[in-house]
């Protein structure tokens, strides 16, 4: 009789903690999705109470794409379990941070004094603050884009 019928595999195990990950990383993105959505269009759950876009709103929809970025990036790991990262996937991580930078600075400009409105007055998220934040995520859906593992066809295992 062999002892190690009952007991489950390294390769079972690694595939168990994989997807415990894989599932953590969708509920922390699911909850930046929340957070965002909440920051961005508090009127949708009824919690509008300003007529403008002030401080809070504009730092609650970072937060959240703060949590975005980070579900992301555990899921984008466990794609790459046990391999060597490539120089793409190593810019594409440098380019989602990048892009999270942006994103916060340019949401941020008039709280940082680099906005249209100085700081006596409420910080306005105007045009050129929303389009800044949009080119930010944009580069962290790019760094997103170089982050996945894609295979090579000489790594897929065929011998054609």
């Amino acid at each position: 009789m062999n002892l190690n019928q009952n007991k489950p595999s390294l390769e079972s195990e690694a595939d168990d903690a994989r997807n415990s990950r894989v599932y953590f990383s969708v509920a922390i993105t699911l909850v930046g999705l929340l957070v965002f959505v909440i920051g961005a269009k508090p009127d949708w759950f009824g919690w509008d109470y300003s007529p403008v876009v002030g401080f809070v709103q504009i730092a609650f929809f970072l937060a959240g794409l703060a949590v975005i970025c980070l579900g992301g990036y555990v899921g984008m790991l466990t794609l790459w379990w046990g391999r060597e990262r490539t120089i793409t996937a190593e810019i594409g991580t440098r380019l989602v941070g990048t892009g999270y930078v942006i994103a916060v600075f340019t949401g941020l400009a008039d709280i940082f004094g680099m906005g249209s409105q100085s700081f006596p007055q409420v910080p306005y998220f105007g045009p050129w603050q929303a389009s800044g934040v949009l080119i930010g995520q944009g580069i962290i859906a790019l760094g997103f884009l170089l982050f996945i593992p894609f295979r090579s066809p000489a790594s897929s295992g065929r011998n054609d």
